[in-house]
């Protein structure tokens, strides 16, 4: 069966929908931020002590901002206006020792928050990627591998914006904010008054902005996921792409979501750059404000030049804080959007295993059996339909039929990649669900026709089969599988590195390298779905003599669409529809002049079913 032909049929699990070209997905509401928030918590509360430290440092930093401009006022009350020079240059000296340390606060407080922060993300990326493993196929029949990819990268990224740059900033401008209030009512009720009056207009205007920043940017975060869908498929499937002489459409579809992720950042990021000119003017507005009612109290002889200098340099400080809090609603908008998709991946329940550890026999003989089992893809759509079938310890059980007739479902069923929905399938008399998912599968052994193969050398990609297998037993398998002959021919032989994919083999020396995989972890089982489908007549004949000695003792199903590769089966099942139509012997199904008979003649007659 091709990919094209699995993808098509009724026997895949149904494949993402993205709906017609030009047509946007439907924006995700935004959730609650306090949940977002409480969320990445713990992760930051597993470093309180440096938090704790880093807590310190903002305030000793912010306790020297406030006492720079303190200093600035009492040189001009004390010192310029009585020409006091040596007071003056004593002064100035504290003032440098001032700005001097609170940078170095700063500084010093930076570079442990960045520590925390890479520290709490790594867990973060950590949980999120060991949660992906744990999670059903189902899960990834219905999320493209390059949004999952996004989520790893670009929603921890922004979170990691946020919170290693951010939430120092966060922590010293609300201190700042709270010490620059008492301190101006401290010098001076009424110009600490008019100074506070900008505070609700800048947090009415930041409010109303943040409300369509956090929707643009969780709408952004969306539509960067898609793209990197996008991405991921048209440079995974180049192949198809030239073949098909679709380049053009791929660089369109690119192009179509290239432009919602600009749509959706030009909405984004226009909300969020309102904030800077609206700060800026109500700091000019607060100057302004100051500098008159300042200047007409000192008139009056109400207050000191060195107050209004004072106020003016707290003014500005103050203004700084609520700057730097607007400023940060573009990352703290785009991070609570990339938290949101996170948790989302964390909050999806993992494959159920019910199955106590220690339920399952010790030892397999690889008696299987079907018993009225029953399945769907789509809820109402039965896929297997009340299918009972028994195979022997040993016995070699191929599995025959049209495309899309339930074939490789019967597979995923017994590997428990999918969850039967009634009926039971039972190894040896025990149910599989009283098998522990990684045990049953240690007593399995599946070659598909889809070979994945990983960036790493040939041994290393044999060992994956069993990794506590030494060299020679990894070259003994090769040898089985009729691959160690090609191995040698490669640069580095068995240490060649494989490319992405193993685009550096050919097809055929993919799956010879599958099969070994699996000979060498020496399963009870053997599910062979369309193992040597890729490669040509004389090498087939090879590889069916060592499949034919390693199945010695073994039970084995077969998946072929090759019908003279099953003549020797012990068991031809006929699969159609879903239910099992026909069984017995190759040549006692050909002597039926059934359905099977009619699958066999055409292959040599072409003629389609």
């Amino acid at each position: 069966m091709t990919q094209h032909e699995r993808s098509a049929s009724s026997d895949s699990p149904p494949a993402v929908r993205r709906g017609p070209p030009g047509m946007p997905g439907k924006i995700e509401k935004a959730r609650d931020p306090r949940r977002t928030l409480a969320r990445l918590i713990p992760y930051l509360g597993q470093h309180r002590v440096l938090l704790a430290i880093v807590v310190c440092l903002v305030f000793i930093s912010t306790g020297l901002g406030l006492a720079g401009p303190y200093l600035m006022g009492r040189a001009f009350d004390e010192y310029i206006a009585t020409r006091d020079t040596e007071g003056l240059a004593l002064i100035s000296g504290w003032m440098l020792a001032v700005f001097l340390l609170g940078s170095l606060a700063d500084v010093a407080s930076g570079r442990l928050m960045a520590a925390v922060s890479q520290r709490a993300l790594k867990k973060v990326r950590a949980d999120l990627f060991g949660h992906l493993q744990t999670l059903e196929l189902r899960f990834y029949d219905n999320h493209p591998a390059g949004e999952l990819m996004s989520r790893l990268t670009n929603d921890v990224e922004a979170l990691n914006t946020a919170i290693s740059q951010n939430v120092v900033a966060l922590l010293a401008s609300v201190l700042s904010l709270g010490g620059i209030l008492v301190a101006m009512f401290v010098l001076n009720f009424w110009l600490a008054l008019a100074s506070v009056i900008v505070v609700p207009i800048m947090f009415w205007f930041t409010n109303f902005v943040a409300r369509y920043t956090r929707k643009g940017f969780r709408e952004l975060q969306k539509d960067l996921g898609q793209l990197n869908a996008v991405v991921e498929e048209a440079i995974s499937g180049q192949r198809v792409v030239k073949a098909f002489r679709r380049g053009d459409w791929a660089a369109a579809e690119f192009r179509r979501h290239n432009e919602q992720v600009c749509r959706a950042a030009i909405y984004a990021n226009s909300y969020a750059l309102l904030l800077m000119p609206l700060t800026n003017q109500l700091g000019n507005l607060f100057v302004i404000a100051i500098a008159g009612l300042g200047g007409w109290l000192a008139l009056k002889g109400l207050v000191t030049v060195g107050t209004i200098v004072t106020f003016i340099s707290y003014g500005r400080n103050f203004i700084n804080p609520l700057r730097q809090l607007a400023n940060m609603y573009n990352s703290i908008q785009a991070a609570l959007a990339g938290g949101e998709r996170v948790f989302e991946i964390l909050d999806t329940p993992s494959e159920v295993d019910e199955a106590p550890v220690a339920a399952a026999p010790a030892k397999t003989r690889g008696q299987v059996c079907f018993e009225q089992v029953r399945f769907s893809y789509v809820p109402g759509t039965p896929i297997i339909k009340d299918m009972t079938l028994e195979a022997r310890p040993g016995q070699t059980i191929a599995l025959v039929g049209p495309t899309g007739a339930g074939k490789t479902t019967i597979v995923n069923l017994l590997t428990r990649f999918y969850e039967i929905e009634s009926g039971r399938i039972t190894i040896d008399g025990t149910d599989l669900r009283q098998f522990p998912k990684p045990e049953l599968r240690r007593r399995l052994g599946l070659v598909l026709q889809d070979t994945y193969l990983f960036s790493a050398s040939v041994m290393d990609n044999i060992r994956y089969g069993r990794l506590d297998a030494t060299d020679a037993e990894v070259i003994e398998a090769a040898r089985m599988a009729d691959a160690d002959h090609f191995i040698h021919q490669l640069p580095e032989g068995y240490q060649t590195l494989l490319s992405e994919r193993a685009g550096n083999l050919s097809q055929g020396q993919r799956q010879l390298l599958a099969i070994a995989r699996a000979i060498l972890a020496d399963p009870a089982i053997l599910i062979l779905d369309e193992a040597t489908s890729s490669v040509d007549t004389r090498t087939e004949l090879r590889i069916q003599a060592s499949l034919l000695r390693l199945m010695q003792g073994r039970t084995a199903f077969v998946i072929a669409h090759r019908l003279s590769t099953i003549r020797d089966a012990d068991l031809v099942v006929v699969v159609h529809n879903g239910q099992l139509v026909e069984q017995g012997t190759h040549q006692q199904l050909l002597d039926q002049r059934g359905f099977y008979h009619q699958l066999y003649t055409s292959q040599f007659k072409g003629v389609a079913i």
